[in-house]
């Protein structure tokens, strides 16, 4: 298949490093990196060259693949000089912090014949799958219904792990950017296209961040359901991470993908596996224990911090061989955006904000990051 390198040698890098090792096709050859000697330091962790410069690593590492795992503001610029050099990418979560640096990307891959695919490992959890299958399926009917809830908790010590954590520039914002960006990108895999939203947003007990740490939402989907977003890292301790969804039978579905302290990438690990909370379909409610009990034995079976990322690129490099598009796509991973940017948007202008819509162009406020706390 030819070369893959990575760019951005943090934490989560180390598990994309892994997985680029172990795929059959694949041949890790290179990173790409901000600090020399962070860069040459991973790079001899894993017998691979190391690049501190965009341009001379797009010259000389004649990559074919590039995983992004930069902080979330800084994808804009690798991302589109990558793309447009025909440099296929897989990037981490969030796409990007904002719809403008979304709509470069895609532009770019558009002029280099390239493809994005955007990191949400969370998709292949089997009892994610169960309930993606059940909606699609009929069994629950029309989904009416979406609920994401992600009572979640960030300690001082987080943000002070890395400089860029906890500040509009660095981090792009907080926990709708940084850590409930999974569960959202499920919402709207379950439930589809959004109509209108209203949302709130504030920081309610970390003042030593600037970002916020709680937000809600209503949601209007253009199949007329209903939905609601309740996310914070306020809660100590951490609870739960879950999406769930109600058909018109009545029947109800849902995966707590996330139990207690949330995964953090070389800090925190998995402490629980993810499991069907929820399972009404009539004739199956007998399943759920027995779901139950396979998934946590599968969990003590596996690496859980390793084995969906593996799967992931494994599906991103087959993508790239079959030349077709990845499982979760450049388009879906800008709806992410598109989500997060709205309840911005309808924290700082106290009105519902109607989908689509494009990259502001008048207001130099970062989508209502920078021009209030989001209280209504």
């Amino acid at each position: 298949m030819g070369e893959r390198t990575l760019s951005g040698s943090g934490n989560v890098a180390h598990l994309h490093a892994l997985a680029l090792q172990r795929n059959p096709h694949s041949e890790f050859t290179a990173v790409l990196g901000r600090t020399p000697s962070k860069v040459k330091a991973f790079a001899d962790r894993y017998g691979v060259d190391a690049y501190t410069d965009l341009g001379t690593f797009l010259r000389e590492s004649g990559v074919g693949v590039c995983v992004i795992c930069t902080p979330h503001p800084a994808h804009i610029d690798s991302a589109v000089a990558a793309a447009e050099a025909g440099v296929h990418l897989l990037i981490e979560k969030p796409l990007a912090s904002s719809l403008e640096h979304c709509d470069a990307m895609m532009e770019a891959a558009k002029r280099g014949k390239s493809r994005i695919g955007l990191v949400s490992q969370r998709r292949f959890f089997e009892p994610v799958i169960r309930v993606k299958e059940a909606i699609d399926s009929g069994k629950i009917g029309e989904p009416i219904l979406g609920m994401v809830t992600m009572l979640g908790w960030r300690d001082q010590d987080y943000y002070d792990s890395d400089a860029w954590r906890g500040t509009w520039d660095g981090e792009g914002g907080g926990v709708l950017v940084n850590q409930a960006v999974h569960q959202l990108d499920l919402l709207l895999w379950f439930m589809g296209e959004v109509d209108e939203l209203c949302g709130m947003w504030d920081n309610l007990n970390h003042p030593g961040i600037e970002v916020e740490d709680t937000a809600v939402a209503s949601i209007r989907f253009k199949s007329g359901a209903l939905g609601h977003i309740l996310v914070s890292n306020s809660f100590n301790p951490a609870l739960f991470g879950k999406v769930s969804v109600l058909g018109s039978t009545g029947a109800m579905v849902g995966v707590q993908t996330d139990g207690g302290q949330m995964f953090i990438p070389g800090m925190a690990a998995i402490e629980e596996p993810p499991l069907n909370d929820y399972w009404t379909v009539p004739g199956e409610e007998r399943l759920l224990e027995k779901w139950r009990e396979e998934d946590k034995a599968r969990f003590k079976r596996i690496n859980p911090m390793e084995h969906y990322h593996q799967i992931q690129i494994d599906e991103f490099i087959e993508a790239v061989l079959a030349d077709r598009d990845p499982c979760v796509t450049v388009r879906e991973g800008r709806n992410a955006v598109e989500l997060f940017s709205a309840i911005y948007r309808s924290g700082r202008d106290g009105r519902a904000v109607r989908f689509p819509f494009h990259p502001a162009s008048d207001r130099d406020d970062f989508d209502g990051r920078l021009a209030s706390k989001g209280a209504i």
